[in-house]
């Protein structure tokens, strides 16, 4: 249902109230019988404000274990845990399903957005004596001093390689 806007769901279930037949709402709008089900079911129980999905819901971990033990220790259907806990798809519940199953029956959240690629600053303790203070400094100077040298290889190597490709020409 990812495909369908707002207005798409909002007139698939008007339609379907009117009482078009589920082949003529799955030809119209390319999609398939049990999501028009789905959808329908959906709506009824929490209304169209489930369908306004400014920003995704987000469940936290303790939520996911609840929704999952329903199906797995309840014997709950899915279809019916997913509606009354009002979830966009069938599919994300069986998602998390499989993934739980996968992971040893333990909830894994994936982290999101982007990695830092650059390194955290080395927080300095308050109270660091002068030993520690000069230790630390010359770790720091070392760690430079390879950084440095690093680059001036990396330099060579480029610059021996423009060198290569100007004698080829």
């Amino acid at each position: 249902m990812g495909k369908l806007t707002y207005e798409d769901k909002i007139n698939i279930y008007n339609e379907k109230k009117d009482g078009k037949s589920l082949s003529y709402l799955c030809k119209k709008y390319n999609i398939n019988s049990a999501g028009i089900k789905y959808l329908i079911r959906l709506i009824d129980k929490h209304g169209f404000n489930i369908l306004r999905t400014v920003n995704n819901r987000k469940f936290n971990k303790n939520e996911k274990e609840r929704i999952i033990n329903r199906v797995l220790l309840n014997n709950e259907p899915l279809i019916s845990v997913a509606i009354d806990e009002g979830l966009l798809s069938k599919g994300m519940l069986s998602m998390w399903i499989k993934n739980y199953k996968e992971m040893g029956y333990n909830i894994v959240e994936r982290k999101r957005g982007r990695s830092p690629t650059m390194k955290k600053e080395i927080k300095h303790k308050k109270n660091e004596t002068i030993e520690d203070k000069i230790k630390r400094l010359e770790k720091e100077n070392e760690y430079l001093k390879a950084e440095i040298e690093y680059s001036k290889k990396l330099r060579a190597v480029v610059q021996a390689r423009k060198n290569q490709q100007q004698k080829k020409k």
